[in-house]
């Protein structure tokens, strides 16, 4: 993803602002580098906080975290909501087009544990909330 600066799509129509027409070109732009995905598989399995997405594992830099949900933000994939225990605090959620990940993310994290030999799904949580599909009732 390009950095801010050099984002030229910024105030224009999605349409304007795609390298091209390609679906898998324009969902790489949303989500397709180093750290969105790992952001969205935190919503995912219930993390909502910034203190929250900062622990993870893989450590993504504040600033760069910062970055992640504004964009996705900007991309309607996630949303600031208040923080459940109240006070100034806030939280994010995943929008319905968020959500929608969600198939995508369990189709990733079972083959890497198919094909990545050493990985595990509970990243060492003891309060891992498995990625589960949506309730069909």
């Amino acid at each position: 993803m390009p950095l801010r600066k050099q984002d030229k799509s910024v105030g224009k129509s999605p349409e304007e602002g795609r390298r091209s027409p390609c679906p898998v070109a324009c969902a790489l732009d949303l989500f397709g580098d180093k750290w969105t995905l790992l952001v969205i598989r935190d919503l995912v399995l219930g993390r909502n906080r910034f203190k929250d997405f900062v622990a993870s594992p893989e450590g993504i830099p504040t600033n760069i975290l910062s970055d992640r949900l504004e964009r996705l933000q900007q991309g309607g994939l996630v949303e600031q909501v208040p923080a459940v225990e109240g006070g100034k605090r806030m939280a994010y959620a995943l929008t319905e087009k968020g959500n929608s990940l969600a198939p995508i993310l369990r189709s990733i994290r079972d083959w890497g544990l198919k094909w990545e030999p050493g990985t595990s799904a509970n990243l060492g949580r003891p309060n891992f909330t498995p990625l589960r599909p949506p309730s069909t009732q």
